[in-house]
């Protein structure tokens, strides 16, 4: 089944399927500082502005300026949020001349970002894909 209602985001069609195809799930509990470290991750998507800056990006690398108005917002704001998300480790930034021109740092984040878009849409329609271990 395909899911293609997020074409707004910029996304355009997702196959639907949950995990990263060919890796296995963890199967140890995280501990403490794992599970910090996933959650200043997951926080990074908490917020719609660094979900749009993500989702643009997405698309290909982009300067500030051409990001800001891709998405709407201020230039400062979106600098901002980029700093944000560069902390965490989900963008890079690459000079160009004297702009810097971001993407997101590796295939990992899409694949994230994909997740997270696929799991929203799948609550919307009311779907689940329940794995045989789960109630």
């Amino acid at each position: 089944m395909i899911i293609c209602s997020f074409i707004s985001l910029g996304i355009g069609c997702l196959t639907m399927g949950h995990g990263v195809e060919g890796r296995n799930r963890p199967s140890a509990p995280l501990d403490s500082q794992a599970a910090a470290q996933v959650a200043s991750t997951l926080q990074a998507l908490a917020t719609p502005s660094r979900l749009m800056i993500l989702t643009q990006l997405r698309n290909g690398p982009l300067p500030v300026t051409d990001l800001a108005e891709a998405i709407g917002m201020e230039q400062s704001a979106v600098s901002h949020q980029l700093r944000v998300l560069r902390n965490l480790g989900l963008v890079v930034g690459d000079r160009a001349g004297r702009s810097i021109v971001y993407s997101l740092y590796d295939t990992h984040v899409a694949q994230l970002l994909d997740e997270a878009i696929y799991h929203s849409e799948h609550l919307h329609l009311g779907l689940s894909d329940r794995h045989p271990s789960a109630g």
